[in-house]
């Protein structure tokens, strides 16, 4: 197999018909048909929040419409891929995006349950509900930092005559490790929360809510752990050059981790969930549902 700089500039910045024996940055050729399939589903889902984030303008609508959106500009970008696997800017187009898309997915998650310790009270958690989406949110662009920096570093060396880009794929590691670290203190956050709320009388809607947010937060974190194993291996290892691994541990993880809160909307379930509130006292929240917010006393 000859090295794939060894393709011309043209066919970096155009677009080239696969050549024989020269390998796409990928390690193949993305799949046309997933990159249709995958475009079409994160359009749907950026019609949905869009649609819902003018309709509502709560802070998860804009989150999940703008993770979508990532994903989507991503996909577009292996679809390009497919069909000019050596265009350097399709191949970047999708690599950037489709690292800072699930971070806004992430981001409503912080969101939501900072809305739903608002409707249940402090007592039941272990941060105040703006804490949440400081300190994780925070941890997160820290990831992704660590993470641009390392993959700036190793494309550098990549596209260099003998370069390596061992060091720029340990510090992508790192940040990739940092974000994993980072979910894990919010699913124990979000555990507690749970165990400590279970007996809360709380509508079905506020319920569905958190089933919700139970499936995307751990496909967030299935994702966030095929990514670090993927890049561990390096650019070229088993998991980096079989695209079947990315299709079903990052695509269709992200697919789930918004396309669930299609059918179960925090925006609308918790906007029902003050109509059904068993204690009419406690109804006066219609304003809490966003953050940074006052606090329930």
């Amino acid at each position: 197999m000859l090295d794939r700089r060894a393709i011309s500039d043209e066919a970096q910045q155009g677009c080239h018909a696969l050549i024989a024996g020269v390998e796409p940055s990928y390690g193949y050729v993305p799949s046309l048909a997933a990159g249709i399939v995958y475009c079409v589903l994160f359009a749907i889902a950026v019609l949905y929040h869009l649609v819902r984030s003018v309709q509502y303008r709560k802070w998860p609508s804009y989150l999940l419409f703008l993770g979508a959106l990532g994903e989507l500009i991503g996909w577009a970008g292996r679809t390009w891929s497919s069909k000019c696997p050596y265009n350097s800017h399709a191949f970047l187009m999708q690599v950037t995006t489709l690292v800072i898309a699930p971070v806004f997915f992430a981001a409503a998650l912080y969101v939501i349950l900072g809305q739903l310790v608002i409707r249940r009270g402090d007592e039941y958690s272990i941060l105040k509900p703006k804490l949440y989406l400081w300190i994780f949110v925070t941890s997160d662009v820290v990831a992704l930092l660590v993470q641009a920096a390392g993959a700036g570093v190793a494309s550098n060396q990549f596209n260099k005559v003998g370069g390596d880009p061992t060091k720029g794929t340990h510090i992508v590691v790192g940040g990739l490790a940092f974000q994993i670290f980072s979910m894990t203190a919010f699913i124990i956050c979000f555990a507690y929360f749970i165990v400590k709320s279970w007996h809360f009388p709380s509508p079905r809607s506020e319920n569905l809510v958190i089933s919700a947010t139970i499936i995307s937060c751990l496909t967030i974190y299935i994702r966030c752990i095929y990514r670090t194993v993927q890049l561990a291996q390096g650019w070229t290892g088993y998991l980096s050059s079989h695209e079947a691994f990315f299709l079903a541990l990052d695509a269709a993880m992200m697919v789930v981790a918004v396309g669930i809160y299609m059918l179960f909307d925090p925006a609308v379930l918790l906007r029902r969930s003050e109509a059904d509130r068993v204690d009419p006292l406690t109804s006066n929240t219609s304003a809490q549902g966003d953050i940074p917010l006052t606090e329930r006393k």
